[in-house]
């Protein structure tokens, strides 16, 4: 595998092939200051074997931070703690790079107050702030910045820096010609709108002659408008000649969700995307080339390096996803790789000020998060093992499962349904969503493999839970639809109602062409319109507030939207609904007068679950603890139902192991020593 055989950057020797992406966490403090978390977040990625890391975006100057919690390095006090994260990277053999970046023209009012800079005035599209253009004063200004936050980086022990000049921020803007329309020496011909760029890696590498320099670029913007192949090879070779030691592709700009998308991509996008574009950068260079783009799985990386389109693979996703993805993929830890869904949850969460997490791997950036709590089954196993019994097979039900018999827990789950899986056979119906499968796929070979039993077409009642004798049951029975939230009694006797989710798998209950009412917009409701769309349904989508698929990361979501609105499905939103009476909806839209909506032949409710707690009288009646998790405790989405199973059942194993303390949290992070790294 040649991903596997080690590499070179600027003669640095790394171990393998793949580099971890510089992904954002908003881990350290409100005053850019590394954290204990930042440093075991990296330092596990570091152990899970990759060959080097390319540390988050850090801001070289207080005047351009993009998140409130994001790393800086624009001071001399951050030099300490950044040396504590590359002192925990180089104890696992594994090389670091550390990214530096300015947002310009992308920088934020409404985080911090960070003025919006950039080549010329402009108007961001994305939050509509008026961009400044700067001064020269200014440019040789930001110039000086990075070459000091390089210098802060190579003191702090990084073995090189990457400059990013791609995703549309800074460097990107000067580059284009649709953003940067100066007439000075920085714009018009390319030679100007590379100026920036070419003079400051001259300025760093003439500071720092030792420094290992890397330079991140867009191999294509995806805008009609964009800079062309023919540029953007121009641009790598000219980088090249400036001495720097790899380039490192990426796509899109972050401007906008319709170019973002090209950058963090959705589902939709195939494996490697990003391939294509990158050849001819590749192929027009003689250093070394990283690439990024929807790399999920070990062949996913290894078909880009075969193919001639780069020499590296930049791991980003997928290592959120799962810290020990390399030592997986390698044979030095027998477990599967936990493969990422593209849902874009991470990117959402940065987007919105909190700290990143990850729908497969719920626990990133925490103590929980290492190789003996994600597979508990390589650990010696608990010397007091409990009889534990699941209600609900879930995805919730099969992660407690698999956490609790990967302690030695004796473990069974009893489903009432005639096929394990929930909620998992609604997420993957829509269209594009067969991404979502690993969820269930990734946990359910696990349990197979760990010999729990589980029993389809059961009812829990008390005599059959008396008669299992459980220590513990774990209550994952999951959720069902609510009621309408309307009287229906006035309703046209001959017009069906269904709720969302009985049609997800069964479209063939809607004729072809039908006129469907779909009340509820968030994401169940919008998805089911998108797959009723390829019936030639005829859909209006009514919605209560004025965001539609709210929930969903919004590349994902743009993108749906764009569908349906492509397919001429009707988005109402600020939609409420005061009455259904023969063959229309009584409505009142926005701040507009009453209004009556036909129904059509089908009306539908997406309007939210609640928790199935059907089964809790027989349970307590038996008197056995137990403990509600995922949808059963709260309806929500499969992340708080991951995390929800992974903690409660570290909670029942730390119980176990200390009864006389059993609500000592700490000892959930103590673990036995693992037995299987190699």
């Amino acid at each position: 595998m040649l991903l596997e055989q080690p590499g070179s950057i600027g003669g640095l020797r790394l171990k393998n092939r793949v580099v971890m992406a510089p992904m954002g966490t908003n881990y350290s403090t409100t005053d850019g200051l590394s954290t204990a978390r930042d440093v075991a977040y990296y330092a596990e990625r570091a152990r899970g074997g990759v060959g080097a890391i390319m540390t988050e975006a850090m801001v070289v100057t207080q005047h351009a931070r993009p998140h409130h919690n994001s790393l800086c390095c624009y001071h001399d006090r951050f030099i300490p703690g950044l040396a504590s994260i590359v002192e925990a990277i180089k104890e696992h053999d594994c090389a670091v790079f550390g990214q530096l970046n300015h947002r310009g023209a992308l920088l934020r009012r409404h985080v911090l107050n960070m003025e919006p800079v950039g080549p010329s005035d402009w108007v961001n599209p994305n939050t509509g702030d008026a961009v400044r253009a700067l001064r020269v004063a200014e440019i040789h200004e930001i110039q000086r910045l990075f070459v000091d936050a390089a210098r802060r980086l190579w003191r702090a022990g990084y073995d090189g820096v990457e400059i990013h000049a791609a995703n549309g921020y800074l460097f990107q803007q000067f580059f284009t010609r649709r953003i940067n329309q100066r007439t000075d020496q920085y714009g018009g011909a390319i030679e100007n709108r590379m100026r920036l760029l070419l003079e400051t890696i001259d300025r760093v590498k003439e500071a720092l002659p030792q420094l290992r320099l890397i330079v991140r670029l867009s191999a294509s913007e995806f805008h009609p408008a964009g800079y062309t192949q023919e540029e953007i090879v121009q641009l790598a070779q000219a980088v090249e000649r400036a001495g720097v030691a790899a380039i490192d592709l990426s796509g899109g700009s972050n401007e906008s969700p319709q170019l973002s998308k090209f950058c963090i991509q959705p589902p939709s996008f195939p494996r490697g995307c990003l391939g294509p574009v990158a050849k001819p950068i590749k192929a027009a260079v003689s250093i070394p080339v990283l690439l990024a783009g929807r790399v999920v799985e070990p062949q996913d990386a290894e078909d880009l390096l075969q193919s001639g389109a780069a020499d590296f693979v930049s791991l980003g996703r997928a290592l959120y996803v799962d810290a020990h993805w390399c030592a997986k993929a390698f044979g030095k830890v027998d477990a599967p790789i936990r493969r990422c869904i593209a849902c874009n949850v991470c990117f959402e969460r940065l987007t919105l000020e909190k700290d990143v997490s990850c729908v497969q791997n719920p626990m990133v950036g925490t103590e929980f998060e290492t190789l003996e709590h994600a597979e508990p089954q390589l650990s010696a196993p608990t010397t007091r093992p409990a009889r534990v019994l699941v209600l609900g097979a879930g995805v919730a039900g099969i992660e407690a499962a698999r956490v609790l018999a990967g302690r030695g827990h004796q473990v069974e789950v009893w489903e009432r349904a005639q096929r394990p899986g929930g909620q998992i056979h609604l997420a993957v119906a829509a269209p594009d969503k067969q991404e979502v499968w690993p969820v269930w796929t990734d946990r359910w070979q696990q349990l197979e493999k760990l010999g729990v039993r589980v029993r389809t077409g059961i009812d829990a009642d008390e005599a059959a839970i008396r008669g299992f004798a459980p220590d513990h049951v774990m209550v994952a029975t999951g959720s069902k639809p609510r009621k309408p939230p309307l009287s229906l009694q006035r309703l046209a006797s001959g017009i069906p109602v269904f709720h969302a989710w009985e049609l997800f798998e069964h479209t063939e209950k809607i004729p072809a062409g039908a006129l469907v009412t779909i009340v509820g917009g968030g994401m169940v409701g919008a998805e089911l319109a998108d797959l009723l769309r390829l019936q030639d349904c005829r859909i209006q989508l009514l919605e209560m507030t004025s965001v539609f698929a709210s929930g969903m990361a919004r590349n994902n979501r743009l993108e749906l939207l764009e569908r349906l609105e492509a397919a001429g499905v009707r988005l109402i939103s600020r939609c409420r609904i005061e009455s259904a009476i023969a063959d229309r909806l009584h409505v009142q839209v926005a701040d507009g007068a009453p209004a009556e909506l036909e129904i059509g032949q089908v009306l539908v409710f997406a309007t939210g679950p609640e928790p199935d707690l059907s089964v809790l009288p027989a349970l307590e009646a038996t008197g056995v603890p137990y403990t509600r998790i995922g949808d059963s405790q709260a309806p929500g989405d499969f992340l708080a139902a991951i995390r929800d199973a992974w903690m409660a059942a570290l909670a029942l194993d730390a119980e176990r192991a200390s009864p006389a303390a059993p609500h000592t949290p700490s000892r959930a992070a103590t673990a036995p020593p693992i037995r299987s790294l190699a």
